[in-house]
C-alpha cells in the first residue's frame, strides 16, 4: 500500500534531468483554495462567474477531475509533486515537503532548472517554506485578513488574553479567530486577493521573454469569507436555499466530520448543526468570495491578453478540493466524499481545444507530466500520473477507468476510487484490513444519498471496484 519514502526520495536524486535549449513557452498556473464544483461552466447558473466561464470557453474544461486528497497541504504537496500521498508521506496540515522528500524534483523546481522564471504569489505551497530556493519570487501578497477595525481589535485583545496563557501556536490560532464571514465596504486590494492580482499583473508586465511558470495562489473562497460589498451584492440570500442536512443513509463511521474548522470561528456553534441563519449568511459569504476571486482572475488574464503573451502561454485552471456547505449538515473538507474530491480543473492555451469539455477521469496528479510535457519538456519520471496533452487533441477518447483519492482517519485510511456512476471508499486499519465499506450512487448528482456497499443487487460492482482500487493503488 503506502510506497516507501526513501525509496522514492533516491529515484528522484538519481533521475537525470534534461534542460530545454531553447524553452519558449509559458505557463500560467492558477490555484484556487476550498473551491468546489459550483460554477458557471460547470452548471451552477446561480453563481457569478464570468471570467472562468470565458476561460472555460476559451479551452478545455474536465468535468470529472479529482484531487487525491481533500485538504489544502496534502492536495498542494501531491499536485506540485505529480506523485499521491502515500508517496509524498504528507496527509495533513503539519508536515511540509521538505519534511518527507527534501529533494523532490517538484513542479517549481523542474520548471527552474529547466530555465524559466519561477514566481509564487498568494498560496501555492500551504507550507511557505517549500521549495524557497526554487522561486525566484516568492510573495504571499498578505493583507489584514479583516478590513472592520473594530474586528481588528477585538482578535487583538483576544490574542493577548491567549498569549498570557501561554498557548501553543496551534492552540493560539484557533482562540484568536475573527468572524466566519465579513463584507468589507473597500477596494479589491485591500484584502489579499487583489494584492495577489496587483502582483501578476506586475509580473506579467515585467516579462522579458524568458519563459515563466507563474504560479497565482488565490486564497478564497477559503475561510474566512471576507470580499468587498460589491460581490456580497450580487447575492440574494432570500434566494439562497438551505441544502439537506440528512447524511447518507448507512453511512460508515468514519465517513463524516465534526468541521472543527469552522467552529473555532466567532459564533458558530460548538456542537451541532448551524442554524438556517447562519446556513445562510456562510453560503452568502462563500459565492461572494468566489465572485470576488473571479473578477480578480479576470483582471490577471487581461493583463496576459494585454502584454500579447496568450498565444504562447498555457493557462491551467484548479482549486486544491472540493467544500461542503452544510450538505449532510456538514462543512469544509476533510473527507472522501465526491462533494470534497470533486475539483473544476481547465486548461486554456495553444493546441488546447476551445469550447471544449471532456469527461474522461483524471486526477491532479496529471496537471505534473501534463505541463511538463505541453512545455516540449522530457516528463519527470517520478510521476505517479498521466499527461493529459493526448485529450488535447481527442477529448472524447477512452481514458483511465478510476481516479484515486484518500484520506486518514483515526490510524487508518480511507481509500476512495471515482468510477463510472459510483464512488467506492474502502476504510481500512493500519495493518490493512478493511472496517467498511461505502458504495454511492453518483449518476444523477454529487451529493451521496444512500450507501450501497451491503446491497445484494451491488455485490459485483463492489467486487469489481475492490479489484480497481487494488490496482490503482
Amino acid at each position: 500500500m503506502k510506497r516507501p519514502l526513501i525509496a522514492a526520495a533516491a529515484i528522484l536524486l538519481c533521475m537525470p534531468l534534461v534542460i530545454a535549449e531553447q524553452p519558449v513557452k509559458n505557463v500560467l498556473f492558477i490555484g484556487i483554495d476550498d473551491l468546489r464544483v459550483e460554477l458557471g461552466c460547470y452548471g451552477a447558473s446561480h453563481m457569478k462567474t464570468p471570467n472562468i466561464d470565458q476561460l472555460a470557453k476559451s479551452g478545455l474544461q474536465f468535468d470529472r477531475a479529482y484531487c487525491q486528497q481533500a485538504i489544502c497541504a496534502a492536495s498542494r504537496i501531491s499536485l506540485l509533486t505529480g506523485m499521491r500521498p502515500d508517496t509524498t508521506g504528507v496527509y495533513d496540515l503539519d508536515h511540509p515537503l521538505n519534511s518527507t522528500i527534501p529533494d523532490a524534483m517538484s513542479m517549481p523546481r523542474f520548471f527552474k532548472e529547466n530555465g524559466y522564471k519561477t514566481v509564487s504569489l498568494g498560496k501555492i505551497y500551504h507550507h511557505t517554506k517549500d521549495d524557497q530556493a526554487y522561486w525566484d519570487v516568492l510573495d504571499r501578497c498578505s493583507q489584514p485578513t479583516y478590513a472592520n477595525p473594530k474586528t481588528a481589535k477585538r482578535i487583538a485583545e483576544k490574542t493577548k488574553a491567549a498569549r498570557a496563557k501561554k498557548l501553543k501556536a496551534k492552540a493560539l490560532r484557533l482562540a484568536t479567530k475573527g468572524p466566519a464571514y465579513e463584507s468589507g465596504d473597500v477596494p479589491d486590494n485591500q484584502y489579499s486577493d487583489g494584492a495577489i492580482a496587483d502582483a501578476a499583473i506586475e509580473q506579467l508586465r515585467q516579462s522579458d521573454g524568458k519563459p515563466f511558470f507563474l504560479a497565482v495562489g488565490f486564497k478564497k473562497p477559503h475561510l474566512p469569507f471576507v470580499a468587498p460589498t460589491k460581490y456580497w451584492n450580487m447575492y440574494d440570500p432570500a434566494k439562497i436555499a438551505i441544502p439537506s442536512r440528512e447524511k447518507p443513509v448507512d453511512v460508515a463511521d468514519q465517513a463524516l466530520t465534526s468541521w472543527g474548522e469552522l467552529r473555532a470561528y466567532d459564533r458558530m456553534p460548538d456542537q451541532g448543526d448551524a442554524n438556517d441563519e447562519q446556513t445562510r449568511s456562510l453560503i452568502h459569504g462563500y459565492r461572494a468570495c468566489v465572485s470576488y476571486v473571479d473578477a480578480q482572475i479576470g483582471r490577471v488574464l487581461a493583463e496576459l491578453d494585454k502584454q500579447g503573451l496568450r498565444d504562447t502561454t498555457l493557462i491551467v485552471l484548479w482549486g486544491d478540493h472540493g467544500w461542503k456547505l452544510g450538505d449532510y449538515g456538514c462543512w469544509c473538507k476533510h473527507t472522501n466524499f465526491e462533494l470534497d474530491t470533486h475539483v473544476p480543473l481547465i486548461f486554456s492555451g495553444p493546441s488546447v481545444p476551445i469550447q471544449t469539455r471532456s469527461d474522461a477521469l483524471v486526477e491532479y496528479i496529471d496537471i505534473y507530466p501534463t505541463l511538463a510535457q505541453w512545455c516540449g519538456l522530457h516528463v519527470p519520471g517520478h510521476c505517479e500520473g498521466s499527461s493529459l496533452t493526448a485529450l488535447f487533441t481527442n477529448p472524447l477518447q477512452k481514458w483511465k477507468p478510476a481516479a484515486l483519492s484518500q484520506y486518514p482517519r483515526a490510524g487508518g485510511m480511507g481509500y476512495s476510487l471515482r468510477s463510472g456512476d459510483f464512488r467506492y471508499t474502502e476504510w481500512r486499519r493500519k495493518d490493512g484490513k478493511i472496517i467498511a465499506t461505502e458504495l454511492y450512487d453518483h449518476s444523477k448528482s454529487d451529493i451521496a444519498t444512500v450507501n450501497l456497499a451491503a446491497n445484494p443487487e451491488h455485490a459485483q460492482t463492489v467486487k469489481t471496484l475492490h479489484k480497481l482500487l487494488e490496482q490503482t493503488k
